[in-house]
């Protein structure tokens, strides 16, 4: 894999976690509960620090990261938006959304882990790939408590 290949992938990745910071962001402000947007706000933060370490990583192998979401995820966003009108931003629709967010990130990590990563980049997209993993697990426990409340 050379290195545009890598910075490509990296790249996705950003757009990936500033997708999610995002929308861990738009959940925090639907959320009603203070304990789910206080969850919400530390997800968002996590994945802006990802973004940055894989800005880093960008740099380090000479190229321009990204600094903003992708198209999906603004798409997503808006459809969250949309349900949640309808809906009335009750906080299980907020975490019905939410794992989608995170089922899509989950996706975004296969993704690049099934390519030549170099071992250092490897390692750390495989660790947030284990964040996303955590986030997404943690969501759908609370979207199952919001379920059966």
């Amino acid at each position: 894999m050379d290195n545009d290949d890598v910075i490509t992938t990296l790249n996705n990745l950003i757009e990936t976690s500033k997708d999610g910071e995002e929308g861990f962001r738009a959940c925090a402000e639907d959320a009603k509960d203070p304990t789910l947007k206080a969850f919400f706000s530390t997800r968002a933060q996590s994945c802006a620090a990802a973004a940055v370490e894989l800005q880093n990583a960008v740099r380090s192998y000479g190229g321009d990261p990204e600094t903003s979401g992708g198209l999906g995820g603004a798409i997503h966003r808006r459809w969250l938006d949309i349900k949640a009108m309808v809906t009335g931003k009750d906080d299980k629709a907020v975490l019905q959304e939410c794992e989608r967010g995170e089922d899509v990130a989950a996706a975004s990590y296969r993704s690049a882990l099934e390519k030549n990563l170099p071992v250092e980049v490897r390692a750390m997209v495989e660790r947030q790939y284990q964040g996303v993993l955590q986030n997404h697990d943690k969501v759908k426990s609370l979207r199952d408590q919001y379920r059966s409340a």
